[in-house]
């Protein structure tokens, strides 16, 4: 978690798309799992979640074709194109390689480490 920890308390730690919430939530709903819902939970809440619109549906759309992306990953690499987000931070090398060239793909072990 040092990433959310780099941002004060209560302030905004980053954007996603709204599938977030399904995509972390889901598992741990499904398993029953509350203190690991409480922390996701409390972790989403630190993000700015925009709704999939027909613009960032479309720049999917051609961001999944472009780098061969399933469509959660492509929206949320749309979601952050679209805003103009200066890097887009995930641990999923295997999708998001070094070929993306519409954001700066970061991955959290190459992120400062936030003064303590």
């Amino acid at each position: 978690m040092p990433l959310f920890r780099s941002a004060a308390p209560g302030s905004v730690a980053g954007t996603g798309s709204v599938l977030l919430l399904p995509e972390v939530l889901g598992t741990p709903l499904r398993d029953g799992s509350a203190a690991e819902i409480r922390a996701l939970a409390g972790l989403l809440a630190r993000l700015d979640l925009r709704p999939v619109d027909r613009a960032t549906a479309e720049l999917a759309s051609a961001l999944s074709s472009r780098y061969r992306l399933r469509a959660a990953d492509a929206t949320h690499l749309a979601t952050a194109v679209a805003i103009g987000a200066e890097r887009f931070i995930t641990n999923n090398r295997r999708d998001f390689g070094p070929d993306i060239k519409e954001i700066d793909v970061t991955y959290p072990d190459a992120l400062p480490d936030p003064a303590p």
